[in-house]
C-alpha cells in the first residue's frame, strides 16, 4: 500500500482537505473556497493553494464532491444505481498524473431522479465500517439511501437546509427578526408539527403567524422553522419508504446536525446510530486507496 496520500471533500460552498503518511493525518486544511464560492481563482489555483507544501506529486490525490462538476477541475461520471460501493474504484476520473476523481451516483427514471457527488464516498467508508440497510445523510441537501449489502438501491435528495436558509433570509418568514437564539424546547415544537404530515407547505406561513400573533418570542423562529422542516422531511420519507424499510438507520453528518435528526427520527419511532461525516469520508478514501494500491 502507497505510503501516503491526500484526500480532499470538494464541495460546493466547503473544502476540506487532509495528508495522510504512513496511515496518519500529519496535516488538515478547511476553507469556503468551494466549486460555487471560487473567490476569483479557479479551480486549479485552489488545489494548487490547499496542497501547497504537501509533495501532491509524491502521494496519490484522491477527491470526491462537486470537484468532479462541470464546474470542478474536470467533470466526472454518474454511475447509475443500483451500484456496487465496490465498483466506484474501477470508475474513477484521472485528472493527471496520480490525482483521480471518484464517481456520482445517480438514477434516472419516472418515479425518481437524482444525483449525488460526494455522499457516495461517504457511504463507502460506512458500508466499510458500519454496515446498515439504510443511511441519512443531513446537510445542505439532505440524502435518504437505501443501501443493502453495500448495493445502493434508491435515494432521495431533501433540500432542507438550503429551504431553511433561503426563508430565513430571502422570505417573508426571516424578515425583520432579532438575532436568532438556540432553544431545543422550540425545535422538537416545530418538529412535533412538522411530524403531522399533513399541511407541509401552508405550515410554513404558520412560522411567521406564530411570532407575530404574539405565540413565538421572535428570537427563536429560527430552531422552530427547522423543527418544522426536518419534522416535516421525515414524515415525508417515512410514508414513502415505510416503517420496515426504516428499521434501523444510520445517520452520517456532523454531531450537532446529526442530534437534530436523531431527536425527531426518535419522535417518530425509528431507531438510529450516528456515523461522523469525515470520519465516513476518510474511511472510504482509504478504501479507494487501498484498492489503488
Amino acid at each position: 500500500m502507497t505510503q501516503g496520500f491526500i484526500a480532499i471533500d470538494w464541495g460546493s460552498t466547503h473544502l476540506r482537505a487532509w495528508l495522510y503518511r504512513e496511515g496518519v493525518c500529519i496535516d488538515e486544511r478547511r476553507c469556503e473556497s468551494g466549486i460555487a464560492h471560487p473567490a476569483g481563482k479557479t479551480s486549479a489555483e485552489i488545489f494548487d493553494t490547499v496542497t501547497n507544501g504537501w509533495q501532491q506529486e509524491e502521494f496519490p490525490v484522491v477527491m470526491a464532491g462537486m470537484v468532479g462538476s462541470n464546474l470542478g477541475l474536470m467533470p466526472a461520471a454518474y454511475l447509475p444505481c443500483p451500484t456496487r460501493l465496490d465498483e466506484l474504484v474501477h470508475h474513477l476520473t484521472q485528472v493527471k498524473g496520480n490525482q483521480w476523481i471518484v464517481p456520482g451516483l445517480s438514477i434516472n427514471h419516472a418515479g425518481n431522479c437524482n444525483v449525488m457527488r460526494g455522499e457516495e464516498t461517504q457511504l463507502l467508508g460506512a458500508w466499510k465500517t458500519r454496515p446498515a440497510p439504510f443511511y441519512i445523510m443531513p446537510g445542505t441537501h439532505c440524502k435518504w439511501v437505501a443501501a443493502e449489502g453495500g448495493v445502493i438501491h434508491d435515494f432521495r435528495t431533501v433540500m432542507t437546509g438550503e429551504l431553511h436558509n433561503l426563508l430565513m433570509n430571502k422570505s417573508l418568514i426571516g424578515a425583520g427578526l432579532p438575532q436568532q437564539h438556540m432553544d431545543h424546547e422550540a425545535f422538537l415544537a416545530g418538529a412535533q408539527k412538522g411530524l403531522s404530515g399533513t399541511g407541509g407547505l401552508s405550515r410554513l406561513f404558520e412560522v411567521r403567524a406564530s411570532h407575530v400573533l404574539g405565540n413565538m418570542p421572535k428570537e427563536l423562529v429560527s430552531e422552530y422553522l427547522s423543527g418544522v422542516l426536518i419534522g416535516g422531511e421525515i414524515a415525508e420519507m417515512q410514508a414513502l419508504y415505510g416503517l420496515q424499510t426504516l428499521r434501523d438507520v444510520t445517520i452520517i453528518a456532523n454531531p450537532v446536525l446529526s442530534q437534530r435528526y436523531i431527536n425527531v427520527l426518535e419522535m417518530a419511532d425509528i431507531t438510529s446510530t450516528f456515523l461522523e461525516g469525515d470520519d465516513a469520508f476518510l474511511a472510504g478514501i482509504r478504501n479507494i486507496i487501498h484498492e489503488l494500491g
